[in-house]
């Protein structure tokens, strides 16, 4: 007498298709952006107000010449405290990061990540055909991960 299974047929597992998830799903397009002609005072009233730590300096063509951040502004404090200058008369182009590394938003969210860890950057601008689209910070890639969460990476 042969043994028989009670086991039902299997269904088909179907694999989940995961998208690589691309840096413009999760990059602000919402953006604080700075002039270079912005006294370092009007940069850090900005940053206080809208709770960010930097952003993208444009020129008048939203083309990315510059990145300026809490510690620029920092910097240009203790110097204007030091040498006893007003800081009022300072603008923020002497004062901002100039050679200014961008990503495409097309990029994997995960390369990305990797890049923020190259890089020790908090953000990375997102220039399409020479011009500002959107900004990618640490915080979105955590965001993308805790979405991932239980996915498979890809």
């Amino acid at each position: 007498m042969g043994i028989k299974s009670f086991q039902g047929a299997r269904k088909q597992q179907i694999k989940d298709e995961v998208t690589p998830l691309k840096v413009s799903d999760y990059m602000t397009t919402n953006l604080i952006t700075f002039t270079p002609d912005q006294s370092i005072e009007s940069v850090m009233q900005a940053l206080i107000e809208h709770r960010i730590s930097g952003g993208p300096v444009v020129n008048d063509k939203n083309e990315v010449i510059g990145i300026i951040s809490q510690g620029d502004c920092i910097k240009q404090v203790i110097e204007s405290r030091y040498y006893n200058m007003p800081m009022q008369d300072q603008t923020i182009e002497k004062h901002m990061v100039k050679n200014v590394e961008t990503i495409d938003g097309n990029m994997n969210i995960f390369d990305a990540a990797n890049k923020f860890l190259e890089a020790k950057r908090r953000r990375f601008p997102i220039v399409e055909n020479g011009k500002l689209v959107g900004q990618i910070s640490q915080k979105d890639v955590l965001k993308a991960a805790m979405q991932m969460k239980g996915q498979n990476w890809k």
